[in-house]
């Protein structure tokens, strides 16, 4: 079986997050949603929210489950069994970064990073963004599902 993971923060899930994921559950025989938890990290939601958003996201994918992990991604990886890691990039800059994150990774244990090219349309698309731009009162509700933006405006809405 071909075990992948696709790891990240989802704080919150977006449409571009959701993109990557079904693309690569059509490539593997399974799909892992790795979301990091990082205590250290200030974060609008917590894993455990986090989770039941990307759960209900990915409910059309048989073959998509959603873990958290703490630590070191490949730990998680050897862990459960995933031979790779799928990350979106969005532009050149992504791949600098996620280039030296998948030699890293390489060097720690036999896990392959594959590289999937953000669709046009979510290739500006991050949580950061999508947060400030609520934050400040703008539509994001075509950047992220119906049930996210419910969460998001709710919990914004308690933080002002």
């Amino acid at each position: 079986m071909r075990r992948a993971a696709c790891p990240g923060s989802f704080d919150p899930v977006t449409n571009g997050h959701i993109d990557i994921i079904s693309r690569a559950s059509t490539l593997f025989d399974e799909v892992v949603v790795a979301v990091g938890v990082n205590a250290s990290k200030q974060r609008l939601f917590t894993a455990e929210e986090r989770i039941e958003m990307l759960t209900e996201s990915c409910a059309p994918y048989a073959n998509v489950s959603i873990a958290s992990f703490d630590g070191l991604l490949t730990t998680f990886c050897l862990e459960h069994g995933v031979a790779a890691i799928v990350k979106g990039l969005r532009a050149v800059s992504d791949f600098d970064y996620e280039l030296q994150m998948a030699q890293m990774n390489s060097s720690l244990a036999p896990i392959e990073t594959v590289f999937v090219p953000t669709s046009p349309e979510y290739s500006f698309l991050a949580s950061s963004l999508v947060k400030e731009v609520a934050r400040f009162g703008g539509d994001v509700s075509s950047l992220v599902p119906a049930h996210v933006l419910t969460r998001l405006t709710a919990r914004l809405a308690e933080r002002s």
